[in-house]
């Protein structure tokens, strides 16, 4: 829980303009010297975006959403509607569904009975998209198309907050590319970059949640202090994030360190002790199967 209310997390704010500096010394700045330079160090910087959006529809860095949103408004990766991102994370918050194929908008399962009619070729490219390496190489490409499809048919079915989402994120993406094509970066580097900053993403979701058959124990913590975390703003202390989700990222680490047992009867010992451990046990290697383990085969 929060330990105190504040108007302002000045902490929060503080990310948010070097990750705004960050964005713009990349365009306007690396790129005139090295391109391939500036691409990667844009990676980092848009993932970090990413993080802080997350943190804006859970209430931060001030209390009124409209600012929040606001800080956030422009979609330096744009591919995610910041209003659908909210309304489907919030959805996802609901701890009872998560993993459901059905309706955890965010899990990775497949209902075994639609696993089962995909072709040979769909269920082998799934399988390596359930490795850390597929799922930084083909999943950003595979959850985008997903992620449009559904809104497709959500607009078609007349879904007017899906419509209005999506009308806003043009207004959103809009000047970015605009500042992006008055930068020496060229808008396929920028690309590049947007594609980059979603496979490191990936990281952090690939295993945020498994297959288990009590809701408490779905959710994940990695006791990682360093770089990712960072980028990550501490949602690497996932559990803690579920249990509290109106702490401030900053604060997530204290709340683990002082009870730590605690989460971990909590999420049944579903830990990790750095990405390194992630990466060396998963790398090339599924943690889960695709079809979902505790759904009917028939």
């Amino acid at each position: 829980m929060r330990g105190v209310e504040r108007a302002v997390e000045w902490p929060t704010v503080l990310v948010l303009l070097l990750c705004y500096a960050g964005w713009g010394l990349c365009l306007f700045a690396l790129a005139e010297i090295s391109v391939t330079l500036a691409v990667l160090a844009l990676v980092p910087v848009l993932a970090l975006h990413s993080s802080l959006s997350h943190e804006a529809l859970h209430g931060h860095p001030t209390r009124h959403p409209v600012i929040n949103a606001a800080l956030l408004f422009p979609c330096l990766g744009l591919s995610i509607p910041y209003l659908r991102f909210k309304a489907q994370h919030l959805e996802h918050h609901r701890d009872s569904i998560l993993t459901d194929p059905y309706d955890d908008p965010e899990s990775n399962f497949l209902d075994p009975k639609v696993w089962a009619r995909l072709p040979g070729w769909f269920r082998a490219l799934l399988r390596f998209n359930n490795t850390l390496l597929g799922r930084m190489v083909v999943g950003p490409v595979l959850g985008q198309i997903a992620f449009m499809l559904g809104d497709w048919r959500a607009m078609r079915g007349g879904d007017r907050a899906v419509i209005a989402a999506w009308a806003l994120h043009l207004g959103a993406v809009l000047p970015v590319l605009w500042l992006v094509a008055l930068s020496p970066m060229p808008v396929w580097a920028y690309l590049l970059g947007c594609y980059g900053g979603l496979a490191v993403l990936k990281i952090r979701t690939f295993l945020e949640h498994r297959a288990h058959e009590r809701a408490s124990g779905r959710t994940v913590v990695i006791e990682d202090r360093g770089p990712l975390a960072f980028l990550f703003l501490n949602n690497n202390f996932h559990v803690v994030h579920h249990m509290h989700p109106k702490a401030a990222w900053y604060e997530l680490p204290g709340l683990y360190a002082r009870q730590r047992a605690h989460y971990l009867r909590r999420n049944d010992g579903y830990r990790y002790r750095s990405y390194a451990e992630v990466f060396r046990a998963h790398f090339l290697r599924s943690k889960d199967p695709v079809p979902h383990p505790f759904l009917p085969t028939e």
